[in-house]
């Protein structure tokens, strides 16, 4: 049972994005009764506007979900955890994290930074295979950090199952299709 989803924006954005307004109300209008936080990263609440280092931004995710499970009295694999672009990718290496692995029911990536935009070298997959909740990527088909192929071959090594919904046309931004990400998100966590 899914007791929580907690939220991270991405690295231009904060915790109100209206990306998550619209994943928070989405899932708040399913009958399943599941909390739901927004959680920003420290960079943010110090205003500034450039992220921290990966083992900080991780360090961020992992304390921001058992601050949830402990206030909503559950276990971290009663909550999904997940977020827009960078926020999205944090997760995923918190949960593939070989240290201090965080165990959660399920990881939620909106557009998913696979590359920086045009340098489809530069790959941020190695993680991937280490990831063992079921996970939902959602991208626009016209994402300038990772096509429908590139994103589709990466999470081919994941070990947990995955679930891909696409945004015909969109870019990296989802402009003005907040409400039907937050809607495929509601509906696969309360599948779960």
């Amino acid at each position: 049972m899914i007791n929580g989803v907690v939220l991270f924006p991405g690295a231009g954005t904060n915790a109100n994005h209206q990306s998550l307004i619209a994943i928070e109300s989405a899932i708040k209008n399913t009958n399943a009764k599941i909390n739901v936080v927004r959680v920003d990263f420290e960079y943010r609440k110090a205003g500034k506007s450039f992220p921290d280092k990966t083992p900080v931004l991780i360090e961020t995710v992992r304390n921001a979900v058992l601050q949830a499970a402990a206030s909503w009295q559950c276990a971290t694999n009663e909550v999904v955890i997940g977020g827009r672009s960078m926020g999205g990718r944090m997760c995923s290496m918190a949960i593939a994290d070989p240290e201090q692995k965080l165990d959660v029911a399920g990881l939620v990536c909106v557009c998913y930074p696979l590359h920086p935009p045009k340098q489809p070298e530069k790959l941020r997959t190695e993680h991937l295979p280490r990831i063992t909740a079921p996970s939902l990527f959602i991208s626009g088909t016209r994402d300038e950090f990772a096509t429908v192929g590139e994103l589709t071959a990466a999470t081919q090594t994941m070990k947990a199952p995955v679930t891909h919904s696409w945004i015909d046309g969109a870019r990296h931004d989802l402009k003005n299709r907040e409400s039907e990400v937050g809607e495929l998100i509601a509906s696969w966590v309360v599948s779960l």
